[in-house]
């Protein structure tokens, strides 16, 4: 893995998340209630805060949770909510540890079927169906992991040519895009919240 993301719009983050699989993995999780930058651009915080340049999975699941907690609540934080995420995380890295000896490329590397590697991302803690189908279109639009099947285990996030998710963004333009078909969902929701009554 050894690409150019352009999630969290800052080029040292990006650079982290195209080449270190945890990293993304950790990106991916932490991007809800924050802003798709924020979150994605936690990685790279964390990594600096920690003292390295990446993440290492034995590391942060090993790490004391109360003093990792604090690590991600120190100013600027890692996310809206940082004790919790900071609590996500290390499970994540845990489980990490556990089914993959840390490695989180190997959660991808090697499956068969698009069907197997969204069963795999859904097992993941913090990663539930809509999370795992949006990394599963991640992987298979922007890293070249492409399984038999990627497109349909990634439902509608599969689709070649829309902006639905994190997985279609590679620059500004595509995140504007992203945003407005966001936008739309919500209105639609709304809307539709609204007729129920």
């Amino acid at each position: 893995m050894d690409v150019t993301l352009h999630l969290a719009q800052d080029p040292e983050a990006d650079a982290l998340l195209g080449r270190s699989p945890l990293a993304a993995l950790v990106g991916m999780l932490l991007d809800q209630q924050v802003p798709m930058e924020w979150a994605f651009k936690g990685p790279a915080t964390i990594a600096q805060r920690l003292g390295g340049d990446d993440l290492d999975a034995h590391e942060i699941a090993a790490h004391e949770p109360e003093a990792f907690a604090a690590l991600l609540s120190q100013k600027p934080a890692v996310h809206r909510y940082p004790g919790s995420m900071a609590k996500r995380i290390q499970q994540l890295c845990q489980y990490l540890v556990e089914h993959y000896d840390g490695d989180a490329e190997a959660v991808w590397k090697d499956v068969a079927t698009g069907k197997d590697l969204l069963k795999r991302l859904a097992e993941l803690p913090g990663f539930g169906k809509q999370k795992a189908q949006i990394f599963l279109a991640l992987l298979g639009k922007q890293l070249g992991v492409r399984p038999t099947g990627w497109r349909e285990a990634a439902g509608s996030y599969g689709e070649p040519d829309s902006f639905r998710s994190v997985a279609d963004i590679t620059g500004p333009e595509s995140l504007v895009k992203v945003r407005a078909h966001k936008q739309e969902m919500k209105a639609a929701a709304k809307a539709s919240k609204a007729a129920g009554k």
